[in-house]
């Protein structure tokens, strides 16, 4: 039996799975501890995307991450200065960093319009955005990650991603442009692009900026996601190869499902990755 599969029959043990769900650190426990091993857990804000700002603050904190990555849900493009400098305190003011935004889609081949997702990002103080570009738009988005020094990470999205199917598609494009540009690896999107999860992981190295972890049951279907821990995605294989590089980045749970009760399972998620966090590092 292989590891993830062992460690995964123990969490799904009820008594099990509701003291490890206790056992979720505070937020400001998580700060300085948030996984039990070197690698930081955080959430895609998309999981609460059915909540105002309001209630994704206050699920976070339940699920004991302080590392958001927002959507626009959360914070809109079209806000005021006033109202981005209001969603920037509510974040701050629960202990909650934001770790960038996006996915950000700069499609458009007009420097003005990228410049405004700049901006947005600037204004919200957010280090990074996960974007979905096109090749000819690549260019004149690290012109200006290089004028507001802000990390890009392009955002795979699968086969159905006429631009960036798979992380090494970016990379392609990237392999000479300023160093603040690399890739967030969805690694649902990726498994389902065919190819193999973990050269991708190996081959992005310190372009490596962001992750988006989820799990799938079928890992070629996306409407098969499911728990962290409870399908067939190698967690733990993603996890070594992420120590092994010294991983910099937070990774990310996007939990797609249950949209309208998202935390159980989050916290569920959360525990399983804890728990193969933990193994790990002892």
């Amino acid at each position: 039996m292989s590891s993830d599969s062992s460690r995964r029959n123990f969490l799904q043990s009820a008594p099990v799975a509701a003291m490890a769900a206790a056992a979720t650190p505070s937020l400001s426990a998580a700060a300085d501890s948030p996984t039990g091993g070197d690698i930081k857990l955080g959430i895609a804000s998309y999981s609460f995307r059915e909540f105002a700002r309001g209630l994704c603050i206050k699920y976070t904190k339940q699920v004991g991450t302080p590392y958001l990555t927002i959507k626009e849900f959360h914070a809109l493009y079209r806000s005021t200065p006033e109202e981005l400098d209001k969603a920037r305190a509510d974040f701050a003011k629960a202990g909650i960093t934001l770790t960038g935004g996006g996915t950000v889609y700069m499609q458009k081949d007009d420097p003005e319009d990228i410049k405004r997702y700049f901006e947005y990002c600037k204004r919200l103080g957010m280090p990074m955005m996960n974007i979905g570009p096109t090749a000819k738009t690549l260019p004149i988005i690290e012109k200006f990650a290089k004028q507001y020094d802000i990390k890009i990470a392009l955002h795979n999205h699968g086969p159905e991603d006429k631009h960036f199917p798979a992380p090494s598609d970016g990379l392609k494009m990237m392999k000479d442009m300023d160093p603040r540009m690399g890739v967030c690896i969805d690694v649902g999107h990726t498994t389902r692009t065919g190819k193999d999860l973990l050269e991708e992981i190996t081959a992005a190295g310190p372009r490596l900026l962001d992750m988006h972890i989820k799990d799938l049951k079928d890992l070629k279907n996306k409407d098969s996601q499911c728990d962290v821990g409870d399908g067939a995605m190698p967690i733990t294989a993603i996890f070594k190869q992420l120590k092994k590089m010294n991983y910099q980045g937070v990774v990310h749970l996007e939990y797609e499902i249950n949209a309208d009760n998202p935390v159980p399972g989050m916290l569920r998620s959360f525990a399983y990755m804890r728990g193969v966090l933990a193994g790990l590092k002892g």
